[in-house]
């Protein structure tokens, strides 16, 4: 009798855990989920007017307007901050100025027309960085984000200067993107993150994020430029897949990205 009610017990006991377990995965997923508004309606977007041929303006001015509205509401709503519009215009900034050397470069193109268009890059691209830095934003409010070990402001400083930096020199010089792969190994491989889901706390290695949130972006960008967002040379005749090795340049622009958060965050709280 004892051994039947230990048994009983015992499954009640995992019942209850496999809930708890289950609560909180489907609350991590819907806190990434409202983290993720921005780039759902850019995919929205793309496809909605990739498949429906809008009167009036060029598609490209469309997707522009449709991306300013919905910057708008969302600081309006509540759902973003006025600081974190200032870190996402910042960032908008930040990849606006890396497409207009890209494109000049040869390494993508816009084909099609638009009127708010420099050097060739319509203005709409610099929001697919900035709903990065969105994400970044929110998740980082949302589930309480925590970092550990983190290195000197220096430090990451430097880094996240010569990371963006690479993405212009290496055309003109060696591309030194394994290198600062290996130093951000380093540099980083006591650091964490912790985030909380549902009164709990949960810990990443902080290198594993950064590759599991460039992988995501990678398979994002297949989508994009499947509707049309932008075209790379091989894909001038028909679409294909993009080579998986753009998953390292994704990784190292979400260092890049969190670096500048996480620097700015911290500025915050010393002036707070």
């Amino acid at each position: 009798m004892n051994k039947t009610i230990q048994i009983d017990s015992q499954k009640k006991t995992l019942k209850a855990q496999i809930m708890r377990a289950l609560k909180r995965l489907v609350l991590f997923g819907w806190e990434e989920a409202l983290s993720c508004l921005f780039p759902v309606v850019i995919f929205v977007s793309l496809a909605f007017t990739q498949i429906v041929t809008l009167p009036f303006l060029p598609r490209y001015d469309w997707l522009l307007i449709i991306f300013l509205l919905m910057q708008w509401w969302m600081v309006r709503s509540g759902l973003e901050t006025r600081d974190e519009l200032k870190v996402i215009t910042l960032f908008h900034l930040i990849g606006l100025s890396l497409e207009i050397f890209k494109v000049h470069m040869g390494s993508w193109s816009y084909p099609e027309e638009g009127y708010f268009k420099l050097f060739g890059v319509p203005l709409y691209s610099g929001f697919m960085y900035a709903s990065v830095a969105s994400y970044l934003c929110q998740a980082w409010r949302r589930l309480k984000v925590e970092l550990v070990k983190w290195p000197p402001f220096w430090v990451v400083f430097m880094l996240a200067a010569a990371i963006y930096l690479n993405f212009f020199t290496h055309h003109y010089w060696i591309d030194v993107r394994w290198w600062l792969s290996g130093l951000i190994i380093i540099i980083f491989w006591k650091s964490w993150i912790t985030y909380e889901v549902d009164g709990t706390r949960f810990r990443m290695p902080l290198a594993l994020s950064f590759v599991l949130i460039g992988f995501f972006i990678w398979i994002a960008e297949n989508f994009a430029t499947f509707f049309g967002a932008w075209e790379y040379p091989n894909q001038t005749d028909a679409w294909s897949l993009v080579h998986l090795g753009k998953v390292s340049s994704w990784v190292l622009l979400v260092i890049v990205s969190f670096l500048i958060v996480a620097m700015l965050k911290q500025v915050k709280v010393k002036l707070h």
